[in-house]
């Protein structure tokens, strides 16, 4: 059996080494270094927030070839601040030696991993989207039930506004877990698509001409990219399907209710026939289903 005086003198250095191990860790604490941290911290803040602003202003300013482009440079910027200032306060307040630097992180890493694990996936998340482009600011996509145009790329979530311009967060970490689509994918059109429903017995030629000619002459239409018609046929009639562009995927609703106002002008100039809507409930597989 360990006599008492023992134990105490292997407690004690045990103890005295623990604290020395601290004190290594830490760099000591003044006033003006308090003050530097607490200016550090409101400086990164300002940056991000004139940079959202700022490429918000700037981005609506240029030709719009380029406003994705500058959109895109946010996340990027933000970072670059966030590193920076993490760097500096670490620098401040830590010893950073190669040991305590290992020290350190083993640590961080298994206190956030228990304390933080949804909010750190969300992180890592963001940082893989970052650079796979899995989704970009400006770019229109569904996630999970949600549809819309990325405004936002923080460093936990993205804000997206919905059609209906509802701003919606959404973590980075589904990215793990549910499928993304993506209509632009950082480009500056996106394909919309665009359905009629007619009577078997309605000429469709005639049908295919008005669309093209519909699509061909709306000042929205990006005549670069390719213009296609697609048919389906049910039990209750045939489905048309209009595939184009719009110059600028913002003009997604506009462009399709143009397309619409068009070719239902002509659709009456010619008397084409609908289908009788009784007959759709006899159809168990229905229209094609619908694309943002």
């Amino acid at each position: 059996m360990i006599p008492l005086s023992a134990a105490l003198e292997m407690v004690v250095p045990a103890a005295a080494r623990a604290e020395t191990a601290a004190q290594r860790i830490l760099a000591d604490v003044t006033l003006m270094k308090t003050i530097g941290a607490v200016f550090a911290v409101l400086l990164a803040y300002a940056g991000m927030f004139l940079i959202e602003r700022l490429t918000g202003w700037l981005s609506e300013k240029v030709a719009r070839r380029y406003r994705l482009l500058i959109k895109q440079s946010v996340p990027f910027l933000k970072g670059l601040i966030l590193i920076v200032t993490v760097s500096y306060l670490l620098d401040q307040f830590l010893n950073l030696t190669q040991n305590n630097l290992l020290a350190l992180t083993g640590t961080l890493a298994v206190a956030l991993g228990f304390a933080f694990k949804d909010y750190v996936s969300s992180i890592l998340a963001g940082v893989v989207s970052l650079f796979e482009g899995s989704y970009q600011v400006g770019d229109r996509v569904r996630i999970g039930d949600h549809y819309g145009e990325v405004v936002g790329y923080g460093l936990r979530s993205l804000q997206l506004v919905t059609p209906d311009d509802n701003t919606i967060t959404i973590p980075h970490n589904l990215l793990w877990t549910d499928p993304i689509s993506n209509a632009n994918s950082g480009k500056l059109e996106a394909q919309v698509a665009t359905d009629v429903y007619f009577d078997h017995r309605v000429d469709v030629d005639l049908v295919v001409d008005i669309l093209y000619q519909a699509a061909y002459s709306s000042q929205y239409t990006q005549l670069r990219l390719p213009i296609l018609v697609v048919m389906e046929e049910h039990l209750w009639g045939t489905q048309f399907r209009l595939r184009c562009y719009p110059m600028d995927a913002r003009d997604e609703f506009v462009y399709r209710t143009d397309l619409l106002k068009r070719a239902k002008r002509a659709f009456a100039h010619h008397g084409l026939s609908y289908p009788h809507p009784q007959l759709a409930l006899l159809d168990p597989a229905g229209p094609l289903p619908a694309e943002g």
